[in-house]
């Protein structure tokens, strides 16, 4: 059942962007936190202009002399061109400069054009490849969408390419309700894994997630393979025969496209079949104690795999497990409740992170498996010799690959739910991890998070002192970058080469995980194809543009389930105004607010205006209920 119309879009004030709360209170002295706020703001706007000027071209793309969509691996790639742009859009969104968005647009377009010169791309979307890439490669157009909604052509591209997935598109089979391959896009099922002759390993770079499949008992080891091209061959028709078609859990990232398309559009036909195809995961999901990874093209679960439930391709066995089964379902849950209200879709999220935790075991930092690189700070640092680890992959010999669960989605799946069953596996965690969940540790890996334990400790108020040390290391990993792009040896007129095109994301000096936290009350997106679930969000009233105004900084300080506090500071002498809104798509309804501790308010509606004097700040106390009305991906300024 989706959700009504948006109501409470006009106001007791008469107004319809709620009421105008002015500040009464002066800065004596700046709050650090806000002065390092607008530290980070202005770092940044240097900082990406010198990447830039350094890897690209006029007109947008990236400085590269190479190819793709060659040998093996040819189908790989897109997502690690648009990778190095993915936060520029948002950080457009909390406040950055005018000029950014425009920069992030055109590479975007360029990048675009010099995808599709390679031949990786048939109108504008990729022509077919996994989920957990695609989802990747397209946080920067879902963050172009929601910076600029009004833009005609974002419009028009996100109907379409939701439309390669929906029923009539190529991809979607109505009848059994399943993605007809792992690879898949506007080229419709791309069946295997490459357009050359099946063959494994295509990469030696996947050593450390050894082999994909069970039962070859002349194979024992991935090394097996790799000396010995006949036996390389048979794996891979193998693979194409049992992973290379069919339907696989990390498709459920695709609903994505059409959630987007949704929000833009207000199309009934996208959330129909987000719920639907989320619907059908679950139906899988039923009877089991773990949801399965792949479904054959008849519609049976394990098909190819002599009934196994395991097995898919970037499911459970096979490279990754936990993060990407993980990631897919908590994105597909979130795009079905956000369009039908239905928070039933939520259980499908909680599986997967329950059944690894019936499993989890004390280990040592020397026992930890693959996608350990996050979390060596914390374990080199921690005075005991054991933390909790769950396991992250299942083959025929059962659960492996232990490592810290990823803490992006136990928080990501809380903060959209607010629940107290997704607090309470958090609590967990927490009882049996044996790191400092309140430190924050300067590291930089692509998906740019990874701080979210001493996050939710601030906002459970263990650790007071959070805001000014993650706006200290944002400062720092962004120096650290913009120090490596100086230092850079490759050639900045050739570019890297087709084996070395991460060189880019690694060198992206943008930093948006701490002013998302800070200023949003929100987590970072999840890096595979998740839309941004921002608890509340800015526009700047004056300038009629997303973000906070110039000299404005923001600290949303609690996100309980009966309040939301936010914290405005006016650094500069000039006066500001702002929209406060609840929720990325003005989907939640603000009840009352109370101004500093003065008397409720009433509200009834996503919006709030607030005026800043000059050197003043004001205290936000919101009552909120969560996507009480119907989202939409649009501009305030729209309705006025």
């Amino acid at each position: 059942m989706l959700r009504p119309e948006r109501t409470g879009d006009a106001h007791s004030t008469g107004e319809v962007h709620g009421p105008l709360l002015t500040a009464t209170r002066r800065v004596s002295e700046v709050p650090e936190w806000a002065y390092l706020e607008r530290k980070l703001f202005a770092f940044q706007d240097k900082a990406w202009r010198l990447f830039a000027d350094r890897y690209t071209e006029g007109d947008g793309r990236l400085v590269f002399r190479d190819t793709l969509g060659q040998g093996m691996d040819g189908r790989d790639g897109v997502d690690d061109f648009y990778e190095p742009f993915f936060n520029w859009p948002t950080l457009y969104l909390l406040g950055g400069s005018v000029d950014l968005l425009t920069a992030a647009r055109r590479h975007w377009r360029g990048v675009t054009a010099q995808l599709t010169e390679m031949g990786m791309l048939d109108e504008g979307l990729e022509r077919g490849y996994d989920w957990f890439h695609q989802g990747e490669g397209l946080l920067l157009f879902y963050g172009l969408c929601l910076a600029d909604p009004q833009d005609a052509e974002l419009r028009e591209l996100a109907v379409r390419f939701a439309d390669f997935y929906l029923p009539g598109g190529p991809n979607y089979d109505s009848g059994h309700r399943l993605l007809r391959a792992p690879h898949n896009g506007s080229a419709g099922p791309r069946f295997g894994f490459s357009d050359e002759e099946a063959y494994f390993p295509w990469s030696l770079a996947l050593r450390p997630y050894g082999l994909p499949l069970d039962g070859f008992d002349d194979v024992t080891s991935f090394d097996d393979l790799a000396s010995s091209p006949e036996r390389a061959r048979a794996y891979g028709r193998a693979m194409w025969d049992r992973m290379g078609r069919g339907d696989t859990i990390v498709n459920l990232a695709a609903t994505g496209l059409a959630t987007n398309a949704f929000l833009l559009s207000g199309e009934q036909r996208y959330a129909d079949w987000v719920a639907e195809y989320v619907g059908v995961w679950q139906e899988r999901l039923a009877g089991r104690d773990v949801v399965p990874d792949n479904v054959g093209l008849s519609g049976v679960v394990g098909e190819y795999m002599e009934g196994r439930w395991y097995g898919g391709h970037y499911g459970w066995s096979w490279p990754h497990g936990l993060s990407p089964v993980g990631s897919a379902t908590v994105i597909g849950a979130a795009n079905a409740t956000l369009l039908t209200g239905d928070r039933g879709f939520l259980d499908l999220a909680r599986n997967p992170l329950d059944a690894v935790l019936r499993h989890a075991e004390q280990r040592g930092a020397d026992q930890m498996g693959t996608l350990g690189e996050r979390w060596e700070p914390h374990l080199r640092a921690m005075p005991a010799e054991r933390t909790l680890m769950v396991p992250q992959r299942h083959n025929d010999s059962g659960w492996f690959d232990f490592t810290v669960m990823p803490g992006q989605l136990p928080l990501a799946l809380w903060h959209f739910s607010r629940e107290q069953v997704d607090r309470e596996r958090i609590e967990h965690l927490r009882a049996e991890s044996r790191w400092d969940w309140t430190a924050v540790h300067t590291q930089r890996i692509k998906d740019e998070a990874g701080h979210e334990e001493p996050w939710y400790e601030f906002l459970h108020g263990r650790n007071p002192h959070f805001p000014e040390r993650m706006l200290r290391s944002a400062l720092a990993s962004c120096a650290e970058r913009v120090e490596a792009i100086e230092n850079d040896t490759v050639d900045p007129a050739v570019g890297p080469d087709a084996l070395d095109i991460h060189h880019w994301q690694h060198l992206n000096p943008v930093v948006t995980e701490a002013l998302l936290q800070l200023t949003t009350g929100s987590p970072q997106v999840l890096y595979n194809g998740g839309l941004a679930q921002l608890h509340v969000r800015y526009h700047d009233a004056e300038s009629r543009r997303p973000g906070l105004p110039q000299d404005v900084a923001a600290l949303v300080c609690d996100i309980s389930p009966d309040h939301t506090v936010v914290e405005l500071v006016n650094l500069g002498d000039a006066a500001r105004s702002l929209l406060v809104q609840a929720g990325s798509f003005a989907e939640h309804h603000v009840a009352t607010v109370r101004v500093d501790d003065g008397p409720e308010r009433p509200v009834d509606g996503p919006y709030c205006r607030v005026g800043l004097p000059g050197n003043s700040r004001i205290r936000l106390t919101l009552t909120m209920t969560l996507r009480a009305s119907r989202a939409a991906c649009s501009s305030p300024w729209e309705m006025a």
